[in-house]
């Protein structure tokens, strides 16, 4: 069968143009399994890359006859299979599946039979990190078959497209909605940056207790903290306890709160806990494949704390690389996993030594990596000063905004409910003061940041 279906590709790349076209940027020659098919279709490839035009069976014969790399037997083999490749009438729409369906499943195979010698030591050149990512390759195996928008002929599909209303995951603070309009869209990264101890997982355990009660499932993958204490933080903002006061619940006070919190939501929580720096966008995503087939759990929206103790599945922090190129691959490879999972992924960064003492926090602040900001689809600073403390507020000031205007409600504040790590709407009295002051068009435009970005390396 499996001889069957290469001669029937060998033979319609021959014959079809529309079929070869098609279907020969994902074919490999690695693909087929007999060492005569493989070099037919080395000369179908070279001959389509050098004339883009079809090649006929006298030119295969031809080319193969000149090959230094073949023995007299293996040239036999070779011009028998040419000489079989002769024109069919077949379903076209059923061919282009069943080539489809060969290449994914060589790919996987070949995928399969590298990794295990990579896990054997069998080669010097990679090593097991890069399972994931060569699996991930082989399962991404996929004909396209969109060649592009037509501006003028797809304006009714375009006009469609504006009005479809997109599935986002809401916030339960009004001024986070306001700069998302409406909330967070699959396929985003999204990043808060702050210093230590001002707010980053507190942000983000909170969002995720808030998704959780709208009914959605949520992953949250931590490296910084336990597994326990994160579920103690959410413990303290969805069963409305002081932090410090839940090891004090009786057990059937404890109980009697989970059971009712079970009943406000169909949604599910896991939190994974990987060590420091050890974990990057492979192990997610083997994660994922073991959430979907263990416990049938999809994910609507994925938080990982935090971005800057990631590992990078393309670098290795002993070697040489920047720390630009390290912390911009991690976000690169992090907003590749929202889009292949389709949910938005909420992470956090480390501000500098002097955006932790600033009571105005900006993109240059950013620790580590410029990088970042770029990949980023929202970005935004939470800032703490002894005057917010005292109020019981958090500032948030956007950076980067893809979803709306940043100009509009780029500072505001929220109240901050540390005991019982809650974030909460602060009355409209308390953004007057606040609300859209300051240098709204600094970073509106890529330059302000290139330039200063030059000025912080060369003074």
């Amino acid at each position: 069968m499996k001889d069957r279906i290469e001669r029937t590709i060998l033979s319609n790349l021959l014959h079809n143009e529309d079929y070869l076209r098609k279907v020969i940027p994902f074919i490999k020659a690695d693909y087929f399994e007999e060492k005569k098919e493989r070099v037919i279709y080395q000369e179908i490839s070279d001959f389509i890359s050098s004339y883009d035009k079809l090649a006929s069976q006298e030119i295969l014969s031809i080319e193969v006859k000149n090959r230094s790399d073949l023995n007299e037997t293996e040239y036999r083999e070779v011009q028998q299979v040419i000489d079989g490749c002769v024109e069919e009438e077949i379903n076209q729409e059923w061919l282009s599946d069943a080539t489809e369906k060969w290449c994914k499943d060589r790919a996987i195979y070949l995928a399969l039979m590298e990794s295990i010698g990579i896990a054997d030591g069998g080669d010097d050149k990679k090593n097991r990190d890069a399972i994931p990512s060569i699996l991930q390759e082989a399962l991404a195996v996929c004909f396209d078959n969109n060649i592009g928008h037509d501006y003028l002929e797809d304006y009714e599909k375009r006009y469609d497209f504006y009005h479809k209303k997109e599935d986002k995951i809401p916030f339960d603070l009004e001024y986070l909605n306001k700069i998302t309009k409406g909330g967070l869209p699959p396929k985003t990264l999204n990043v808060a940056l702050a210093g230590t101890g001002v707010g980053k997982s507190l942000f983000m355990c909170h969002v995720a207790s808030s998704v959780l009660l709208q009914g959605r499932n949520v992953l949250y993958i931590t490296m910084e903290m336990a597994e326990e204490k994160i579920a103690e933080r959410i413990d303290a903002n969805l069963l409305n306890v002081n932090i410090q006061d839940i090891t004090d619940l009786p057990k059937q006070m404890f109980e009697s709160k989970v059971g009712s919190l079970c009943k406000k939501t169909q949604g599910t929580l896991i939190i994974k806990e990987y060590p420091t720096a050890s974990a990057h966008s492979g192990h997610f995503r083997a994660l994922l494949n073991e959430l979907a087939l263990k416990r049938s759990f999809r994910p609507d929206i994925i938080f990982i704390d935090y971005l800057n103790i990631c590992a990078s599945s393309r670098y290795s922090k002993l070697g040489s690389v920047n720390s630009y190129s390290y912390i911009k691959s991690i976000a690169e490879e992090l907003r590749g996993l929202a889009v292949e999972a389709n949910v938005p992924i909420i992470s956090a960064t480390q501000t500098t030594r002097s955006g932790y003492a600033s009571s105005d926090v900006d993109l240059t602040d950013t620790s580590e990596s410029f990088g970042l900001p770029a990949t980023a689809d929202l970005m935004f600073a939470l800032i703490s000063t002894e005057e917010l403390e005292g109020l019981g507020q958090i500032m948030v000031k956007q950076l980067k905004n893809r979803y709306n205007d940043l100009a509009v409600n780029k500072r505001f504040v929220v109240g901050i409910d540390r005991a019982k790590m809650r974030l909460y709407d602060c009355e409209q009295s308390a953004q007057e003061d606040i609300l859209d002051k300051g240098d709204d068009t600094e970073y509106n435009e890529e330059k302000s940041f290139k330039d200063k970005f030059t000025k912080l390396q060369f003074g």
